[in-house]
């Protein structure tokens, strides 16, 4: 029996599914078999996961047979929780019922997250092509799912942008689910000339610009001639096209700034004495000379005053010190 049993452990992972895909999940599983007190108890539980186990897989065929590793460690922690408290609750009834279950508990968790997992998940692109890698329920073995595009085609349509001259315009045609896609894919960006609309385009009206793992592009310093069709392509290494968008750009030029000319004002007419302070040729002459003339009178005087306070200024020191030498008396003065 015992010999039996171990042959029944060691099969375990060729009946393997979704949750049981993941190491830490068989573990649980293998010690709760080996923990029945007895070997009867064992292969009874053997039997029960045996059956978990075809319900788990057809619980996702049911729903594609495959799984991502973000789902399936979503599943794996919330059943790895719920039996480790069975596990510390004593059972009620006898282990068998209570195997039975959590066994069947652990199949409506992977419902519940397969089914969010295949409707939003599995196929997030609404538009393009998606090459993904999945891990089959059955075989526990990555492969790779392809996500055709619902309409058929890799154009994700176009998008109108509108800019100022001098100011910038950024294309971006990152999506979320281009982080699933495998490689290496880069952003391929080509550009027509001319106003958009005004000629059907075909491939060799496009020039190239620039290859990048960027999404985005960022038109700085804009001129009108930079307006046009922008294209971006996302491809991988062997040119497979996974995701397509245009860009039609339009460049607003800015307003011509026009310059105001001067205003120069007209000049009076010749002796016009409307302003009694403006003077005219035949005033000018007699203006300037009498001008000089009161500025010599002012400076002759000026200079007679202080040459004879000068004068009187020496007169009187040497009459001190006439004085102090006794040449002169008050009588003599």
């Amino acid at each position: 029996m015992l010999l039996i049993l171990v042959l029944l452990l060691c099969c375990i992972s060729s009946a393997l599914t979704c949750l049981q895909c993941d190491h830490t999940i068989q573990l649980l599983h293998e010690d709760f078999i080996l923990s029945a007190p007895t070997v009867k108890d064992q292969i009874e539980l053997k039997q029960i996961c045996d059956h978990a186990y075809v319900t788990y897989k057809t619980t996702s065929q049911e729903r594609k047979g495959v799984i991502d590793p973000t789902t399936l460690y979503r599943a794996k922690t919330e059943y790895q929780s719920e039996f480790d408290r069975f596990l510390k609750v004593k059972p009620t009834g006898s282990v068998t019922y209570e195997a039975i279950q959590i066994m069947e508990k652990g199949r409506k968790i992977l419902e519940k997250h397969l089914d969010a997992f295949i409707h939003d998940g599995l196929c997030p692109n609404k538009c393009g092509l998606l090459k993904r890698r999945v891990m089959d329920c059955s075989s526990c073995q990555y492969k790779i799912h392809i996500c055709p595009s619902p309409s058929g085609q890799q154009d994700c349509g176009e998008y109108p942008i509108q800019a100022e001259e001098g100011g910038q315009a950024v294309l971006n045609c990152f999506l979320p689910w281009h982080r699933l896609l495998l490689g290496q894919p880069e952003y391929y960006y080509s550009w027509a000339p001319r106003l958009p609309g005004t000629k059907k385009l075909d491939g060799s009206d496009f020039t190239a610009l620039v290859v990048t793992h960027d999404s985005s592009v960022v038109l700085n310093q804009l001129h009108v001639d930079e307006q046009g069709t922008y294209c971006c392509s996302l491809k991988d290494q062997n040119g497979t096209i996974f995701y397509k968008v245009t860009f039609l750009l339009t460049v607003t030029p800015l307003p011509h700034q026009t310059h105001r000319p001067f205003v120069t004002l007209p000049s009076l007419p010749h002796g016009d004495n409307y302003s009694p302070f403006q003077p005219t040729e035949d005033l000018l002459v007699p203006v300037i000379a009498m001008v000089t003339a009161l500025s010599l009178a002012v400076s002759v005087g000026l200079t007679f005053v202080l040459g004879m306070m000068m004068y009187r200024q020496r007169a009187a020191k040497e009459l001190r010190t006439n004085r102090k030498e006794g040449k002169y008396t008050e009588d003599t003065v």
